[in-house]
């Protein structure tokens, strides 16, 4: 009996839930602006990643090709981006839309630490930021993953076990 391997969708889908769980826990916990935590999220992305591309050659037997768990490390990624996309953009127009006075505060509060920023300066970037954040939100989301993501896939291809077998080779005797 064959045993069946997890899609990169199926991978995805479980963490970008765990991602989504971890956020609503920052979110509600009040500690947004906690920096820890969120590199904890970048954690559980590029961990995920790697269990995905090591559980797929795992799955495979090891008959695969670095290329082979790259790709499917890749897929993971892009589905994971997507879907954290389209969670982020509806997460801040319509589920959680203080979040972006929220973030406006933290950002205040990091500009006022700088004193060659202007009371002006501070108000046009925030206004600025305000109008653009969903934007730069779900792009810089895209961005990053994808990054993240590329290097998650190339560790978790070279970590994975591969003995690929062609289909010219001689069982050993």
């Amino acid at each position: 009996m064959e045993q069946k391997v997890a899609t990169p969708v199926q991978k995805g889908l479980i963490i970008s839930l765990i991602l989504i769980v971890f956020g609503l826990v920052i979110y509600f916990a009040g500690q947004m602006e906690n920096k820890a935590l969120s590199y904890i999220q970048y954690i559980i992305f590029l961990g995920g990643i790697i269990w995905s591309c090591i559980s797929f050659a795992k799955q495979m037997n090891g008959n695969v090709t670095f290329g082979n768990v790259f790709a499917h490390g890749f897929k993971t990624t892009a589905f994971i981006a997507a879907l954290m996309a389209v969670y982020t953009f509806i997460s801040v127009k319509f589920i959680f839309p203080d979040i972006v006075d929220k973030s406006i505060e933290i950002a205040r509060k990091q500009m006022q630490e700088n004193k060659d920023l202007s009371e002006d300066q501070i108000a046009q970037a925030l206004n600025m930021t305000r109008e653009f954040f969903v934007p730069f939100a779900v792009g810089g989301l895209l961005l990053m993953f994808a990054i993240f993501g590329a290097i998650a896939s190339l560790v978790g291809a070279a970590v994975a076990k591969k003995n690929p077998q062609t289909p010219f080779s001689q069982p050993q005797m």
